[in-house]
């Protein structure tokens, strides 16, 4: 049943391929065809998925290469569930919010395989096997930014490939020690067994996780690749770049640091909690500088992804389902910003604050684009009634009890992100209309629907939280077991 997810995509991609050269509205419906069963078929998943049950479900296992301990291993649990389903959403959000382009039949095959490479990554259960569909939507996204990007899209699609390649070796080094140092004959994730590593060896095989891992998120200092990438990418792809491909690093840090290096984590902790702080407050106090709608987008999610370091450094029961819920509200928001933002810039050419003014504009504005602004920004500030803020509350009452002051000072970025987003929000809506802006072409509500989706799911799991904690919290709660454990052998 998971391999579907992975084969769906990938005959797509074929497909697409062997349609006719000079075919143009085809692959775009061909495309979102595949993608939309992909989401289905999740959801059925979903349905047939135990809740309580905290070992892998629907397990496919082939042997594949021996010699190198690889095996074709997929499974999931209440961690990957909800990124799954968040990753098909998200890529049929994307396909239908793609405007006419040049080549389309190789952007969409780019597409299909990019969410062939995410899923699989989500779905592995064998370390080679995750690293191997870890760098398999790297070419995919850096062909996207470089070819459908903006003005410098070489100068951002190679900054992003040589930090992602940096980060994939870090991973491997820390992959292949894990599973040569502690004596095991295969790849699997279930069958390591870490514990019997001296505790320096546990730290520095963490520190390699870390770090690469912590490009992808990305935190700072590895962060400068991210709002290049993000200006110069077109509006699907910094959908799927900050809604899906971010939540890989994340992914990274729970399943094979916190869950594989519990004595280790442990340790580092303090540390963590402390870069959590630097990357909040830096990412919002950049974004507070920017005059560039899409860059002040870009620096909020290096903030938003601060709170997770943070709750996965306290990882206590409900910090590190607060991860969880914190992937999937950025996810949402992040994923209706940037849509709101492209189609600001496409509709008025422009996306600088000093230029754009007055679009909340009744006649010649754009009134329900900016009512969902407002929606998006209210929820990424924390505002009760939506996601981001039940997300936030329970990170930060997760990771209280074990960093206050670290907890505290990352609580000052939500005040910070209800800055910067005013600003937006202020500049660019309110006022009257600027002349630079003026005859605005219309908005269809083609262009509205992808976004109100968005928004209502926002609204609705910020209403009924339970609708998301549901399918994770007996996962998180087996996860951070382990730290707990390893935090008392520690004393």
């Amino acid at each position: 049943m998971l391999s579907v997810l992975i084969l769906l995509p990938l005959i797509g991609a074929v497909v697409v391929c062997l349609l006719p050269i000079g075919t143009t509205k085809l692959p775009r419906r061909i495309t979102l065809a595949f993608s939309s069963v992909s989401l289905l078929w999740t959801i059925v998943l979903a349905f047939n998925f135990n809740p309580v049950d905290i070992n892998k479900q629907f397990s496919e296992f082939i042997p594949w290469i021996d010699a190198l301990g690889l095996n074709y291993h997929l499974g999931i649990d209440g961690l990957s569930l909800p990124l799954l389903m968040l990753n098909a959403l998200l890529t049929c959000i994307a396909i239908y919010s793609t405007d006419a382009l040049e080549r389309p039949r190789f952007y969409y095959c780019l597409l299909l395989l990019l969410n062939a490479g995410v899923t699989g990554a989500f779905l592995a259960q064998d370390l080679l096997l995750f690293f191997l569909f870890y760098e398999l939507e790297l070419i995919p996204l850096y062909l996207l930014i470089g070819i459908w990007g903006g003005q410098r899209r070489g100068y951002a699609a190679t900054k992003f490939l040589i930090y992602t390649a940096v980060s994939g070796v870090f991973i491997l080094a820390s992959f292949l020690g894990l599973v040569w140092l502690s004596g095991s004959s295969s790849f699997a994730l279930e069958g390591l067994n870490t514990s019997s590593l001296p505790l320096a060896t546990q730290i520095l095989l963490l520190v390699g996780i870390l770090i690469g891992f912590g490009i992808k998120i990305p935190l700072v200092p590895f962060h400068t690749w991210l709002p290049d990438a993000h200006v110069e990418a077109s509006t699907p792809v910094s959908v799927l770049l900050a809604g899906v491909l971010l939540k890989l690093g994340t992914y990274g840090l729970l399943r094979f640091g916190l869950n594989l290096l519990p004595q280790a984590w442990s340790y580092v902790a303090p540390w963590l909690a402390t870069w959590a702080v630097v990357s909040v407050l830096y990412g919002a106090s950049c974004a507070i500088a920017q005059k560039d709608m899409k860059k002040m987008v870009a620096y909020s999610s290096i903030g938003h992804m601060g709170y997770i370091l943070l709750a996965a450094a306290a990882a206590t029961p409900l910090s590190v389902l607060g991860t969880v819920m914190q992937m999937i509200s950025h996810g949402l928001i992040s994923a209706l910003l940037f849509l709101l933002v492209g189609v600001v810039y496409k509709k008025t050419g422009s996306r600088n604050l000093d230029v754009l003014h007055g679009l909340f504009n009744p006649e010649r504005g754009m009134p329900v684009i900016g009512s969902l602004m407002v929606l998006g920004v209210m929820a990424s500030a924390g505002t009760p009634g939506m996601v981001g803020f039940i997300s936030e509350f329970i990170v930060f009452r997760g990771s209280f009890a074990v960093f206050p002051l670290q907890t505290l000072l990352c609580m000052i970025g939500t005040g910070l992100t209800a800055v910067y987003f005013l600003l937006l929000v202020n500049r660019a809506f309110f006022g009257r209309l600027s002349e630079q802006v003026t005859n605005l072409p219309r908005v269809y509500w083609s262009d509205r629907a992808p976004a109100i989706i968005l928004a209502l799911l926002i609204v609705i799991l910020g209403i009924q939280p339970v609708w998301l904690t549901y399918w994770t919290e007996s996962t998180t709660t087996a996860l951070s077991t382990a730290n707990v454990v390893a935090t008392v052998f520690k004393r």
